[in-house]
């Protein structure tokens, strides 16, 4: 499967190096796309008076691209510009803290899988509630399996 994957702690952030890891060794093709720095709180804000900087990042084992933006710039960009076709999914996390309650309006992480759907994409937004107590790794491959025991065709449109 084709995924999207971003967050909103950075593309620096160990979670999402953690997911990233998972998903491949899951066989799915990814496409990453990220913040530069950390964007948690930012909701679905957009960048509208600054100028959106990407910074391509080749790492062994993972390239990407960063953005400097919120999450939802990050979706946006990739969605409009920086990918070929649309992602089958698009995943996002794993997020450094619980987004629950009203946490899930103030989320950049959850307001970039609300972008992915408002796009008509089916999206997924995974967090861990105690980052001191869980490994990104064991998270990210709990993630992985998550992804791929949903039939995803039935979800577009909708953040899970």
């Amino acid at each position: 499967m084709r995924i999207l994957l971003s967050n909103d702690d950075g593309i620096h952030s160990p979670c999402l190096r953690a997911l990233h890891d998972a998903l491949c060794e899951a066989g799915h093709e990814l496409d990453v796309v990220a913040p530069l720095t950390e964007q948690s709180g930012v909701g679905c804000s957009v960048t509208l008076h600054n100028p959106l900087r990407l910074y391509p990042v080749q790492e062994p084992g993972f390239s990407g691209t960063a953005v400097a933006g919120t999450p939802v710039d990050c979706v946006k960009l990739a969605l409009t510009t920086l990918l070929p076709q649309p992602p089958d999914l698009v995943v996002v996390g794993i997020n450094n803290g619980a987004n629950k309650g009203v946490d899930v309006f103030y989320s950049g992480t959850v307001g970039a899988a609300t972008e992915a759907a408002l796009c008509g994409l089916p999206a997924v937004a995974f967090s861990r509630p105690r980052p001191e107590l869980e490994p990104p790794q064991a998270l990210a491959r709990h993630a992985a399996s998550l992804v791929d025991a949903v039939d995803w065709r039935c979800c577009a449109g909708k953040v899970l």
